[in-house]
């Protein structure tokens, strides 16, 4: 895939890959209408870790893509918002073993760092960690320099109806699956993806990104 050297690239490439994924699960959910009692049964279990699967992939991918865009561009730190210079340092801040002349020198680095271009993303800071929960999913929003916010009243479904009853199946449990739960599950993923595309994708436009 090219690099998102452009607003519009960003845009498309975050669009595209958010397609294929509603696809996807539009697809299931017609299997699930058209399958009988007890096909149902298992396909709604299969729609719950679709879903999932789909939720932490695109995030992963688009948060990615974001920072990828920022960094093609070469902005000093200092025209940037101040979250990216925290990125820049936040993983040599990781070791708690670090002598006092390592640390002076981090301190040193921070003061002297406005001059020096984002250039490469840290791909460990947007990490899903394979669960992502609303409060990992918060910490990647803050990488980001977006507000999580206007996620927040989807916690519960992102932790509980998307994480919890996905971690349940793939552990083996019996969990099952309402067919009442069909819409809530497939439509709120989607219109989750959706919402963090769109955020990105606006502060991309607006380069949000920069510094005030």
């Amino acid at each position: 895939m090219s690099k998102p050297y452009t607003a519009a690239d960003f845009g498309r490439q975050i669009v595209e890959d958010r397609n294929w994924r509603i696809r996807e699960v539009s697809d299931l959910v017609a299997a699930i209408q058209r399958a009988d009692a007890l096909e149902k049964r298992v396909l709604l279990r299969a729609l719950v870790t679709i879903c999932y699967a789909h939720w932490e992939g695109y995030v992963r991918f688009a948060a990615k893509r974001y920072l990828e865009h920022i960094s093609l561009r070469k902005f000093p730190y200092k025209d940037l918002d101040r979250q990216f210079l925290r990125n820049y340092f936040l993983p040599r801040l990781e070791s708690s073993s670090k002598s006092f002349a390592e640390r002076c020198q981090i301190i040193d680095d921070v003061l002297s760092s406005s001059d020096v271009r984002f250039t490469r993303v840290n791909a460990d800071l947007v990490s899903t960690r394979s669960n992502l929960n609303f409060e990992v999913f918060k910490d990647i929003c803050l990488v980001c320099g977006i507000d999580s916010e206007p996620f927040s009243e989807k916690s519960t479904f992102i932790d509980v109806v998307l994480l919890k009853r996905r971690n349940s199946i793939a552990h083996g449990e019996g969990t099952l699956i309402e067919m009442q739960d069909l819409h809530q599950v497939s439509s709120e993923t989607i219109a989750l993806m959706r919402l963090f595309g769109d955020t990105l994708e606006n502060s991309v436009v607006l380069e949000s990104y920069r510094a005030a």
